[in-house]
């Protein structure tokens, strides 16, 4: 698709697309996601627990109706980001401020806005870029979290064309922090259900192989930031992450366990999800007070 077809003025218009929600931290999602993840062994959380930081993912959950789905599972309208020519959607990252946190039982309401749209080319085709900013602030009104997140609209695949791989660049491996992930299929699918998320490419292997030419089922983004949030946190015991950042890099699937890699920094810590190949597919920067 060319990019003047994208019509990227009419699409700008949306700049500015504001959207408000309210609703409470209920301990059970927390809970799921906690078994979900293998942290059986950790307290139950239960009200005035802190919310661990990137487990916002489970509440402020999509709304729509099965017919306001596109035949790929997401949303044709998806909040403040208005209907896409483009139909692949994928995280590309965030960059989230931690001014205090959040717990469990606390009213939260939050300011979503379409900070901005653009349209570059690359080597996979033409893709859109989403930014969406957004305000969680607590029962006493005041900011508690900010977070810039990235969405990427591609082209479709093909007919009988494999999904094309970005630029791969190594992971380091002189770290000294190490964990291994098994993506399974039942991991996926339990945090698709946590998360309200019916994107196909995560659950659907014929339609993420035969339709979408990925080689498997794809590993959410947000899950590999969860992931990588709480590897950080596990070695930055009694202290508190202030903010973090992450970049997609690449796709990381369920056919074979990745590995999470780190080591600290004058800030926090820096952290990677690594591909079975060595080969970067999340960046994570963490600050820690």
């Amino acid at each position: 698709m060319a990019t003047a077809a994208l019509d990227l003025e009419t699409l700008r218009r949306h700049v500015g697309r504001t959207q408000s929600a309210s609703g409470v931290l209920h301990a059970g999602p927390a809970n799921l996601l906690r078994l979900t993840l293998g942290r059986a062994q950790q307290p139950e959380l239960r009200d005035g627990d802190p919310l661990p930081p990137a487990w916002l993912a489970l509440y402020f959950l999509p709304r729509f109706a099965t017919g306001d789905l596109r035949e790929d599972g997401s949303p044709r309208d998806t909040g403040v980001i208005p209907p896409m020519p483009l139909p692949r959607r994928m995280f590309a990252g965030e960059r989230v401020r931690l001014h205090r946190p959040l717990v469990i039982g606390e009213s939260v309401r939050r300011e979503t806005t379409l900070a901005d749209l653009s349209v570059k080319s690359g080597g996979t085709g033409t893709l859109v870029f989403a930014t969406v900013t957004s305000r969680v602030l607590g029962a006493d009104g005041v900011v508690a979290v900010e977070d810039e997140r990235r969405t990427v609209f591609r082209e479709a695949v093909k007919t009988g064309e494999r999904n094309q791989a970005p630029r791969r660049d190594p992971a380091p491996s002189e770290v000294p922090w190490r964990r291994t992930i098994t993506p399974d299929p039942v991991l996926l699918f339990r945090f698709s259900a946590l998360t309200f998320n019916s994107h196909r490419i995560h659950y659907d292997r014929p339609w993420a192989m035969d339709v979408e030419g990925y080689p498997g089922l794809v590993v959410h983004g947000p899950l590999t930031t969860t992931l990588l949030v709480d590897f950080a946190r596990d070695f930055n015991r009694g202290r508190r992450i202030v903010g973090y950042a992450t970049q997609a890099r690449a796709p990381l699937f369920d056919t074979a366990p990745f590995e999470l890699r780190g080591r600290p920094t004058e800030r926090g810590c820096e952290c990677w999800a690594v591909t079975p190949e060595g080969t970067i597919a999340m960046s994570c920067e963490v600050d820690v007070a």
